[in-house]
């Protein structure tokens, strides 16, 4: 599993013109399975982003986490950060895990996720056409990649 974690002061989700999900200060995460992940992926990822200390503190340091913040999550899906584009400029999805595949683990991903942050998470919708709207602050991105873990 691939994730891009934003910290976000506001973030939207919108499908077809109206708001899926919405939130306040938190993490935006794009999600990305592929073919060979399982449990010990989604228990790993989701820790790790639930304990992430990239929020600051009273000192200006980042020593906070969404956890600590009383932060909100919104999780969408997105295969094309499995994308292969090491030949032509055609990116291949060959290693993003088939909707069969994926939906289960996604839903997975979303419930161990609601259970390590100790609260409800806001998703996209998985497959669709979604526009994303949000404000990264600072801009603090990190991409985590669960097959990496050193």
């Amino acid at each position: 599993m691939k994730a891009v974690i934003q910290r976000v002061t506001k973030g939207k989700v919108i499908i077809e013109g109206k708001i899926k999900a919405q939130i306040g200060q938190g993490l935006m995460i794009l999600l990305g399975i592929e073919q060979e992940d399982g449990q010990e992926d989604i228990d790993w990822l989701s820790q790790k982003i639930v304990n992430l200390r990239i929020f600051n503190d009273t000192n200006d340091q980042m020593n906070l986490s969404v956890k600590n913040i009383h932060g909100d999550i919104i999780l969408v899906s997105q295969f094309t950060l499995h994308a292969s584009t090491k030949k032509g400029n055609r990116p291949s999805y060959i290693k993003a895990a088939k909707p069969d595949a994926a939906i289960p683990l996604y839903e997975k991903f979303i419930s161990s996720l609601e259970d390590k942050f100790g609260k409800n998470i806001q998703t996209g919708e998985f497959g669709a056409m979604m526009q994303l709207d949000f404000i990264n602050d600072g801009p603090v991105t990190i991409i985590i990649d669960s097959k990496i873990r050193v």
